[in-house]
């Protein structure tokens, strides 16, 4: 495919990867901090890890040669899908019904909730499916010209 969307899935797609990315992003590196942490089993864990690694969000690392133990780091890569875990977690808190959040997204400055937004690094305007929208890049598939008009061709969005 030559959706975006579709090969980041390919890298990260599967839930417990998701929720492992999140862990290593807020400090987690050893086997047993995400496994306590997640309640996951050793064996999915360890086929997680290793997909991870091969998919290059983590870097696999002896923590020290006495120990034996290996520690997992987050790559640029990694660091770089924190703006999509941030979205997902935005999105829970508003469409998931029914929980008290145990987790809240704060300014480390001043301890305030923050209502995420996602906005263009160029002009500084907040991404909305009204004013954005996904079109045939500079080398369109013939699935993706099926699928995609060209902007010229868009009606307005709904709201």
């Amino acid at each position: 495919m030559d959706c975006p969307v579709a090969l980041a899935l390919e890298n990260v797609g599967e839930w417990w990867s998701l929720l492992i990315l999140r862990d290593a992003l807020q400090g987690s590196t050893r086997f047993e901090q995400f496994r306590e942490s997640l309640g996951i089993s050793p064996t999915i864990l360890t086929r997680r890890l290793t997909d991870l690694v091969a998919s290059g969000l983590l870097e696999k690392h002896r923590a020290s040669v006495a120990s034996g133990r290996d520690e997992y780091r987050v790559t640029e890569r990694a660091r770089d899908l924190s703006p999509v875990l941030i979205a997902l977690f935005a999105w829970g808190r508003k469409h998931v019904k029914g929980h008290n959040w145990g987790i809240d997204f704060v300014d480390r400055s001043t301890g305030k909730a923050v209502d995420p937004v996602m906005i263009d690094r160029n002009t500084g305007k907040v991404i909305s499916r009204e004013a954005h929208a996904f079109v045939p890049g500079r080398f369109p598939s013939a699935s993706t010209l099926k699928r995609l008009k060209p902007l010229a061709q868009l009606e307005p969005a709904e709201k």
